[in-house]
């Protein structure tokens, strides 16, 4: 009689002790993000935080979830796993500021062919940067093993935050009027949209490779390509708290020609003067090399503008001195005009 094959867990590639000594490498990274609301700690099955409620009279709990797209192929061609993490909580907490919410905590998903501990422990660095960055706790996550569905070496990555604002206190842009200004925040370059047309471009038709100098940019292709998204939250909640902000847009996918109109009322438009910041030179690099049309590259990247703003003309030069004390590059880049009907809502000229 032919003896029996005994099987464990860890022969299709799955091991758990090294996934439970990733959990034990990261647990002091994570309480490094904790709030005073978070109750409990990481390794159960459920995040816990407790609500404060004493300082808000009406809450809305407002929450977002993304990925970080394609920039992870860049990551993992480059053996680059820092900043990766920084660029998945930006993508999810910039999306809740610009409702005027404060994040308050954010969970995690990994996939992997194979818990590579090192490159999953820098990955987890780079999310717990971003959660310090945006004053968010990490509270929870998972990391799934799942050979034969990603290769060894390979990962994904999501991310879920959840933020809240007083029902009063919602940016919604429903209180933009003409003669408003638009004001742009300078972006880190790229962030972590249109990196499909990046790669077809740059690496593909132009040949260039990631390690390549490149004289416009000031260093290696793939260092450019990996530099993290901007994470805003910070200083927008110190601009909403003293000025009069009607709408917040963050520049993702789609850029400015879908983005903006996600705020506008219906008999407005936004009128951009491309002229009005500084382009960074990556995206001129992409422009000449790829022959992309200026419709084409404002509709797919952010073009140097990471965050919009839109406020009373009164107030502009307040939030502008204001802006640059805390650091950031900032431009009144446009203005909002009344729209005719079949007029576009986003003229950029």
């Amino acid at each position: 009689m032919q003896k029996k094959v005994t099987f464990k867990y860890k022969d299709t590639g799955v091991d758990i002790d090294n996934a439970n000594l990733f959990v034990e490498r990261l647990k002091p990274l994570v309480k490094s993000t904790f709030r005073k609301e978070v109750m409990g700690h990481i390794g159960g099955f459920g995040g816990l935080f407790h609500l404060d409620l004493t300082k808000i009279k009406d809450p809305v709990l407002v929450s977002s979830t993304d990925g970080v797209g394609t920039k992870l192929m860049i990551a993992q061609m480059m053996g680059k796993h820092d900043t990766i993490g920084i660029d998945l909580v930006a993508m999810s907490v910039n999306d809740v500021i610009v409702q005027g919410a404060e994040p308050l905590f954010f969970l995690d998903y990994l996939a992997t062919g194979k818990i590579r501990l090192e490159t999953s422990v820098q990955v987890l660095e780079g999310i717990v940067k971003g959660c310090q960055d945006a004053g968010c706790a990490l509270i929870g996550g998972e990391t799934a093993e799942m050979p034969g569905l990603y290769g060894s070496d390979e990962y994904d990555l999501a991310g879920f935050c959840v933020g809240i604002v007083e029902a009063d206190r919602l940016i919604d842009g429903s209180g933009i009027r003409v003669g408003d200004r638009i004001i742009g925040l300078a972006s880190h370059g790229l962030h972590s949209n249109g990196f499909s047309l990046v790669r077809k471009v740059l690496l593909d038709a132009a040949g260039l490779g990631l390690d390549d100098q490149i004289e416009c940019l000031g260093q290696t292709l793939g260092e450019e390509l990996m530099r993290p998204t901007k994470i805003y939250v910070k200083s927008v909640l110190n601009i909403i708290k003293n000025f009069t902000v009607k709408g917040l847009v963050h520049v993702t996918g789609g850029g400015f020609i879908d983005n903006l109109p996600r705020i506008l009322p219906g008999p407005c438009r936004a009128m951009i003067a491309k002229n009005s910041w500084v382009v960074p030179p990556v995206f001129n690099l992409l422009q000449e090399q790829g022959n992309i049309e200026d419709d084409e590259m404002f509709r797919v990247f952010n073009m140097g503008i990471g965050m919009m703003m839109v406020v009373p003309e009164k107030e502009v030069a307040e939030i502008l001195e204001r802006l640059q004390n805390l650091g950031e590059r900032a431009y009144q880049i446009g203005s909002i005009e009344k729209r005719e009907s079949g007029q576009q809502q986003v003229v950029i000229g």
